[in-house]
């Protein structure tokens, strides 16, 4: 038995193959062993958010460029934290002129447009005029963020 081990080591030695796949599986060897121990995170609580009352004047600072990069959004009254689609809703993106505002309007009309948004200063859009269809289409995007987004307020009129 002796020689026939002596005889599968000369073998192994002398073929570089058998070296080079002798390095492979020492190195899967060692990076499993490494991976298997467990690591520490540390936990990170999340931020509280706390339901509340925005006008569209306290509306306005959360268009996702402020210190702590909140995304909010006005949508048929209600007021929904858009932070985690900034790339749709932040600085740059293509409904990024809704953020920080009441997007009822534009939602409704499906139009991106900077004149579908009412001046913070005035009263709250009531959104009289709407056809049926844009009704049906605000009420649409208002189903998507409710179910996509967390409610944290809802929009009332301006003191």
């Amino acid at each position: 038995m002796t020689t026939t081990l002596q005889t599968v080591f000369a073998q192994f030695k002398e073929n570089p193959v058998n070296w080079a796949l002798a390095a492979v599986l020492a190195y899967v060897i060692r990076s499993y062993a490494q991976s298997s121990k467990p690591s520490v995170i540390p936990a990170k609580h999340p931020d509280v958010i706390v339901f509340k009352n925005y006008t569209p004047k306290t509306l306005l600072p959360f268009d996702g460029t402020g210190e702590d990069g909140r995304v909010l959004m006005g949508v048929n009254g209600s007021v929904y934290d858009v932070t985690r689609g900034r790339n749709f809703y932040g600085p740059g993106g293509p409904y990024a002129n809704f953020a920080g505002h009441d997007a009822s309007r534009g939602l409704a009309k499906n139009s991106f447009d900077m004149d579908m948004i009412t001046d913070p200063s005035l009263p709250i859009d009531k959104l009289e005029d709407l056809a049926p269809d844009e009704w049906e289409s605000l009420r649409e995007w208002e189903q998507h963020f409710a179910a996509k987004y967390l409610l944290v307020g809802k929009l009332v009129e301006n003191e």
